[in-house]
């Protein structure tokens, strides 16, 4: 059975410096759509980040995992978890 979460966090490097050459922008071209699909199941589009993260930013790395740890307490239940 799937997993259903209340968020979804995917974090890559910055544009134009991935290990992966365009990883990046193939992850941001998805997340256009996953944010098309949240709208479409009549989900906040909160529940969903990208963020463009090094490894030499753990810091920021913290404050955005922590961030997102605390908005789903501001958030409407998700109607899909059971």
């Amino acid at each position: 059975m799937w997993g259903r979460a209340d968020r979804i966090l995917i974090c890559g490097c910055h544009i134009g410096d991935c290990h992966y050459q365009d990883g990046n922008t193939r992850a941001e071209k998805r997340a256009e759509a996953i944010t098309l699909m949240l709208e479409d199941f009549g989900l906040e589009e909160e529940r969903f980040r990208l963020e463009w993260i090094s490894a030499p930013e753990g810091p920021k790395f913290v404050d955005v995992a922590t961030e997102m740890t605390q908005t789903p307490k501001e958030l409407s239940p998700n109607p899909y978890k059971s």
